[in-house]
């Protein structure tokens, strides 16, 4: 019955987080179709709406096909009346997967994360296949088996990332807890892989904390392009307040850029140009305000920047460490050296596809090449994490570590010695125990007569 109840909960958390994700595209849109259209719109294309930009939320490519009567109302060119969208606003999809870790702890507190991930993930992708098959419009197409595996997708990689961090540290009486004792019996290498994922979690917080620093930083010193974007659009109050939702839907995306262009590589904002610490190069930007966040120009001497992802594989590096010396597992160089490469491989592979997703296409023409390309942001960002890694993990011992491996050490001893064994197997204090055979030296407690009581002894005892 616990388990049904598990697989029961799970089921009802995926409900809500698809839920949550839905209203919070459908409440503002709502309110913009009543103040744009009145009692005269239609309503039916509301939830098509909502529906197909969820998924786009998701990682699901959009096309886009514009009718000719709103080329010639906008003055569009006819070639791009068809384009691609393919750059995730990452908002969504990182709200999905923070609540699916969150169920997936749940249920491994609960004894059965793995099906608590599977039923959560099923849940979700019956939703995700409902709102595929209800969300068709005209004007933008997504596929329908990535409409509904993408989004499945998201869920299950989070529920089972959240389950699996609580069931090795807890243990599951099962799949894990095999596992976890074949790790154990590898002796100095077993703590390795706990220990990269630790330290690849703590350095792609590091560079994504720098990167939204960045970002903050950009805005506080071009915050006037982005105003003056703004003004040129030539919005109303409620155009402007859409399109400072979708700023903040795109924030992460942004971020990643950031990250990309600390890194090194850069990021592209159409076919031909690059934007990098080592040069800006950029022809007609379009007119949207967040682009105004974009370097007019760069020098050589701006990629000292990289220093800031090294920084953050250092500090990863360093909690690794501390770790290791908190726990009294002090490894030799071939194992130290493993985390340090494992932490950079999977910094890599997060970057990988952060890229993947928060690049592409993001409208006709020139605009089909946009965001960091994958492979030179992943080994640019994988090595500089693996370079401060390496720094700290690898660098000779200080003399107070040492010293603090040895107190504790020897506090284990002292506290080991100080236990022993009675006569019926319990560990007590040393000096409570008393021999199972009285000696003829010991002392004895003075009888009720006031004389010496002597203790008692084998009648098979020499000295009796």
């Amino acid at each position: 019955m616990q388990r049904l109840l598990v697989a029961l909960l799970a089921a009802f958390d995926a409900a809500i987080a698809a839920a949550v994700g839905l209203v919070v595209l459908l409440a503002p849109l709502t309110l913009l179709w009543t103040l744009a259209f009145g009692a005269t719109a239609d309503w039916g294309a509301l939830w098509p709406l909502t529906g197909t930009l969820w998924q786009f939320g998701h990682g699901v490519p959009v096309d886009v096909d514009i009718t000719t009567g709103v080329l010639r109302a906008a003055g569009i060119a006819p070639d791009a009346a068809a384009f691609t969208l393919s750059v995730t606003p990452l908002a969504f999809l990182l709200f999905t997967l923070l609540f699916a870790a969150r169920s997936g702890a749940r249920a491994a507190r609960a004894g059965a994360w793995m099906l608590g991930a599977l039923s959560g993930a099923l849940a979700f992708g019956v939703i995700a296949t409902g709102v595929a098959l209800t969300s068709d419009l005209s004007a933008a197409q997504t596929a329908l088996v990535p409409a509904i595996l993408l989004p499945t997708a998201v869920y299950l990689v989070g529920a089972v990332c959240g389950a699996v961090r609580i069931a090795w540290e807890d243990g599951d009486g099962g799949f894990l807890d095999r596992v976890h004792d074949v790790v154990d019996s590898w002796g100095d290498w077993g703590p390795v892989p706990s220990a990269a994922v630790r330290g690849a979690a703590f350095a792609v917080v590091g560079v994504t904390a720098v990167s939204a620093l960045a970002v903050a930083v950009m805005t506080l010193f071009r915050g006037g392009e982005v105003v003056a974007l703004f003004q040129a659009a030539r919005v109303d109050a409620l155009g402007a307040g859409v399109i400072t939702l979708g700023h903040l839907a795109y924030l992460p995306t942004i971020i990643v850029w950031a990250a990309s262009w600390l890194a090194g590589p850069g990021f592209a904002v159409g076919v031909g140009t690059a934007v990098s610490p080592a040069g800006t190069q950029l022809g007609v930007v379009p007119g949207i305000p967040v682009l105004g966040l974009l370097p007019e120009s760069a020098s050589i001497w701006m990629l000292i920047v990289i220093i800031l992802p090294i920084g953050a594989g250092a500090f990863a590096g360093w909690a690794v460490r501390s770790r290791l010396v908190w726990e009294g597992t002090p490894l030799g160089t071939g194992p130290r050296a493993a985390i340090a490469a494992g932490i950079g491989l999977l910094t890599a592979a997060v970057a990988a596809l952060a890229a993947l997703l928060g690049g592409g296409s993001m409208g006709p023409g020139r605009l089909a090449e946009a965001g960091p390309a994958v492979l030179p942001f992943a080994l640019s960002l994988g090595g500089e994490v693996l370079l401060g890694a390496a720094i700290l993990l690898l660098s000779p011992r200080h003399r107070d570590e040492l010293a603090e491996e040895r107190t504790d050490r020897w506090v284990a001893e002292m506290t080991a010695s100080e236990l022993s064994v009675d006569a019926r197997g319990d560990r007590v204090p040393a000096a409570t125990t008393w021999p199972a055979t009285p000696s003829a030296f010991d002392t004895a407690p003075l009888g009720d007569d006031g004389g010496f009581r002597l203790p008692t002894r084998d009648p098979g005892d020499p000295l009796r």
